[in-house]
């Protein structure tokens, strides 16, 4: 897990880094010299909830592997039907320094073309959470072992699935930013509309219990994920930034990984909706 995040700050070290690069470099017209300072770079920390759509998945593995746990061979391909899912927001972990990414955040990476702000690019993390409701009454179609199974079914995690990406959903995008400027009473305030659509990759952590064993799974590549994202920013004395926008994805998860000894997998999609507040500063 920490390997994971140090990435995700070695990754903005570098955007800061790169971007400052473009924001110092010099050009030499005919008579003058002088900085080439269009454009401006910005990050963004915040938190997010989020609601989804119920979702058909797809588990399946017939590798036969033993599991020593519950003292049986398992081999299954099964589908539930309709499952409801909730999110995980943890908000109790933010007064935790040490426990800050424990809870649903995101991160924003931004570069706007030009010195209007109007128009630009960014990279947009959300560390969201995807929970299958326990104790739900799903369809459930395929076998398991070799029986054949076709009925209405209560998901009880102990003995039948448990299902979960929380650390996490793991929405990856690269969006482009189109801004209009809604109020600016002054040069160091404005208030203002923006509109973000992008796609990229899902890249969840899958916690799957199945027939009374357990494997939290490693981060994965498992599908890609398109939307948009709208809402209101404000910036304030000159650095700071705020934002308060809705967002709507289509994530499409064609392979978790689940048990199986590297041949189990899941897969499914859903939409999903969400309200994020972030706070950031331009370098």
């Amino acid at each position: 897990m920490n390997k994971f995040y140090f990435s995700i700050l070695i990754l903005m070290s570098f955007g800061v880094s790169l971007f400052s690069q473009i924001e110092t470099a010099t050009i030499t017209p005919t008579k003058t010299k002088r900085k080439f300072k269009d454009g401006s770079l910005y990050g963004m920390w915040g938190y997010t909830r989020a609601t989804y759509s119920k979702s058909t998945i797809h588990f399946i593995d017939n590798s036969n592997t033993f599991y020593p746990g519950t003292g049986k061979y398992h081999d299954y391909d099964f589908t539930i039907y309709d499952a409801k899912a909730h999110d995980k927001p943890d908000f109790d972990g933010i007064k935790d320094v040490i426990n800050i990414t424990i809870p649903q955040f995101v991160v924003r990476l931004g570069y706007y073309f030009n010195n209007k702000k109007d128009f630009g690019v960014e990279i947009n993390y959300d560390h969201t959470k995807y929970v299958v409701d326990d104790y739900q009454k799903v369809r459930i179609k395929g076998t398991f072992n070799g029986n054949y199974v076709d009925q209405d079914t209560i998901l009880d995690p102990q003995n039948l699935l448990h299902f979960e990406h929380t650390d996490g959903a793991n929405f990856w995008m690269f969006n482009f930013i189109k801004r209009w400027k809604l109020y600016e009473p002054s040069k160091n305030f404005n208030v203002g509309f923006v509109v973000k659509p992008g796609a990229g990759i899902v890249y969840p952590r899958t916690d799957v219990t199945i027939l009374g064993t357990r494997l939290n799974n490693n981060w994965h590549i498992a599908g890609w994920i398109v939307g948009v994202e709208s809402g209101f920013r404000v910036e304030f004395l000159k650095h700071g930034v705020f934002e308060f926008v809705g967002k709507g994805v289509y994530a499409d998860y064609m392979k978790c990984l689940v048990l199986g000894k590297g041949n189990g997998r899941a897969n499914h999609h859903f939409f999903a909706a969400q309200l994020t507040m972030t706070l950031g500063y331009y370098f």
